[in-house]
Order: C-alpha cells, then sequence, then structure tokens
C-alpha cells in the first residue's frame, strides 16, 4: 500500500490496532514507498496484460474512491473527472462488477473509470470485500484508493458543512461516535487499499494536484486549451480566461479578392501569416501562453480558453487562432478550436 499520513494520524491508528501496510509480510524488513510502489505497479501491469489478452480489453483503468466521509472522496473525483475518468459517485459495491464491463460494452469510447464506494451504501458496503475478490478472480485490472482524515479534521468538517454523518442515527446524531464507527469499519478497506492519502492537512487544491499527480502520467494531459476566435463587433465570448487583440495586425477584409473569404482559406491564410507584424506578434504570443500554462496547471485549472478577436471574426482571428492551436497541439497538450463568427 502506498501510504501518506501526518505523525498524528499514525499515532491515532495504532491506538486502532490499525496497521500501515498490508504487504509488509513480503519482504523480511519494512519496505520503503518506492519498492511498495513498484510492487504494486508491476502487479497492476501484469493484470493488464492479461486483461487484453484474455478479456480483449484494452488500455482501460478501473479506479476504485473509498474512505472516510468528509475525507475529500467529491474533491478527487472532481480532479478525476477532469483527466479524463468517468467517474460514478456513491454506488453500492454490488455494481462494481456491473461497471468493470462497461470499457467493453461501450466500444472502446470509455477506457478509464472511478468508482466512488463508501459508508453512504450503509449495510450494502460488507460486500466490498467480496466484489474486489470477483474482479480479481476475473484477471480485472484495478486500483484502489483509500482517503484518510483525522478525526479531529472530519469532526472539524462536518460542523462547518452542518451534513450529516452517514452513519449518524437520527436520534442521537453523535459524529465522533460516528466518526469512531465508520474508521473501524473502513479498517479492512484501507488495508487494502494500493493507495491511502491523509487529507488532514490538504487543501481542496492540493488534494486535486495530489490525485493529478498519482493517475496521470503527464500533467499537461491535465488541462485542454480552448482556442476560440471571435470578432469584437459581435461582443467579446463570455468564457475567456485569457484574450487577445490582433486588430493590429493587417486586415484582409480590404483587399476585395479576400474580404467574402476566411482564414481558413489559403489566401488570406498567406496574406496573415506572410506580414512582417504577424511574423514578430507570433514568437511573442507562443512564449507567453507557454509560460502561463504550466502555472495554471499548478493551480489546478483544467480548462483554458483563450479568444483570439479581430474586428469581424472571420479573417485575422481565425489565422492566429489555428496557428496558436497548432503550436499547442505540438507541445502535446489537448487543443480544441472553435471558430465563432466565421460565418455570421
Amino acid at each position: 500500500m502506498y501510504a501518506m499520513h501526518s505523525p498524528d494520524y499514525e499515532r491515532e491508528l495504532k491506538q486502532l490496532g490499525i496497521r500501515n501496510h498490508s504487504i509488509t509480510s513480503a519482504w523480511e524488513e519494512q519496505p520503503t514507498t518506492e519498492t511498495v510502489k513498484l510492487y504494486r505497479t508491476k502487479c497492476f501491469v501484469k493484470l493488464q496484460q492479461f486483461s487484453t489478452a484474455v478479456l480483449g480489453v484494452s488500455g482501460m483503468e478501473l479506479l476504485i474512491v473509498t474512505g472516510m466521509s468528509g475525507a475529500g472522496k467529491s474533491q478527487a473525483a472532481n480532479a478525476l473527472e477532469d483527466i479524463g475518468f468517468y467517474c460514478v459517485d456513491n454506488i453500492p459495491p454490488r455494481l462494481i462488477t456491473k461497471f468493470a464491463g462497461l470499457p467493453r460494452d461501450s466500444g472502446g469510447r470509455i477506457d478509464k473509470i472511478a468508482l466512488v464506494v463508501d459508508m453512504r451504501s450503509r449495510q450494502l458496503f460488507s460486500e466490498y470485500a467480496l466484489c474486489l475478490d470477483e474482479l480479481t478472480e476475473r484477471g480485472q485490472p484495478f486500483r484502489t484508493l483509500f482517503l484518510d482524515c483525522a478525526s479531529a479534521g472530519l469532526l472539524a468538517r462536518y460542523k462547518e458543512t452542518r451534513r450529516r454523518h452517514p452513519l449518524a442515527g437520527e436520534e442521537d446524531p453523535d459524529i465522533e461516535e460516528a466518526i469512531a464507527r465508520e474508521r473501524l469499519l473502513l479498517a479492512a478497506a484501507r488495508e487494502r487499499a494500493d493507495y491511502v492519502v491523509d487529507t488532514s492537512q490538504m487543501g481542496a487544491g492540493e488534494l486535486r494536484a495530489r490525485v493529478r499527480e498519482m493517475f496521470l502520467e503527464d500533467d499537461m494531459e491535465s488541462m485542454v486549451v480552448v482556442c476560440t476566435s471571435f470578432g469584437f463587433k459581435h461582443g467579446t465570448p463570455a468564457d475567456c480566461d485569457l484574450l487577445f487583440d490582433v486588430r493590429c495586425l493587417p486586415n484582409p477584409f480590404y483587399d476585395d479578392e479576400l474580404k467574402e473569404l476566411t482564414g481558413l482559406d489559403d489566401p488570406v491564410w498567406d496574406f496573415v501569416r506572410s506580414r512582417e507584424e504577424t511574423k514578430g506578434l507570433l514568437p511573442k504570443l507562443f512564449d507567453f501562453i507557454d509560460y502561463l500554462i504550466p502555472l495554471y496547471i499548478r493551480e489546478g485549472k483544467s480548462q483554458l480558453v483563450v479568444g483570439i478577436g479581430c474586428t469581424g471574426g472571420k479573417h485575422r482571428s481565425v489565422v492566429v487562432c489555428q496557428l496558436l492551436a497548432a503550436h499547442l497541439e505540438g507541445k502535446s497538450l489537448p487543443v480544441t478550436v472553435r471558430h465563432r463568427d466565421i460565418r455570421v
């Protein structure tokens, strides 16, 4: 198990008699975190290879998220959605095996699934271990993430949000007692988890960043860039994060042969690209965007909308928008292009 938690939390676990590592018996000495992570990764890769060869499910990733109520499972699910996981929240354990077949049934349209399973299922959660055993017997590769938090932190969060704990009774809604009971009920699930993350000292942004770090091979894939061309005379797009005015470039509109064409047509494309003003602007624009993107990713931003505007939104902005998109795609960034006013 890949565990990360604070010294205070370690002491709390020892008092409850809960061990930290479920696979320590495989070594004579306590394994390092990197050794455990490597061991788990090798096992996961072997299961994926078996799944591809025998079950015909190639490249599928199944992640099961569980943990203490209030520890941040919803924030983790949001972060997983941002990096391409199809997330389903609050499902009973017996449905895990049903959703595991979704990639096959979807014809490859879905290849990464995250299922959030926790004590909101109440008595149905008792089937959790059996369902994981069934996945293993099928040769289905999966990993489990357990989100944890010290009891004092959970109590403070429940007091702040004023939400009812799923194990708190209506007649006796004692949150402290419910938290302690849930911790004992989830001890086996925690013991079995591939990853344990203690969120006691984490804010929402830190948790999202940790999830991206754990389940995304390339940080650059965590953010989609939307490049939008538009015409100022039709109004600026409301969803732009960055907006650039390219009305400073020579305008093909005043060339009678180009007036009725758009920036997607070769003559307009050549006109805009060949101008010295464009050749001077593009490197500076690209450098600026390249500098900003890692900063936005570090802050947890999942989508960046870049607006490129000219007068009518048909010529200069379209060309520059296309060139910017090509530049970003060359850096392996997911990019979407839209030309808002090209047909207005």
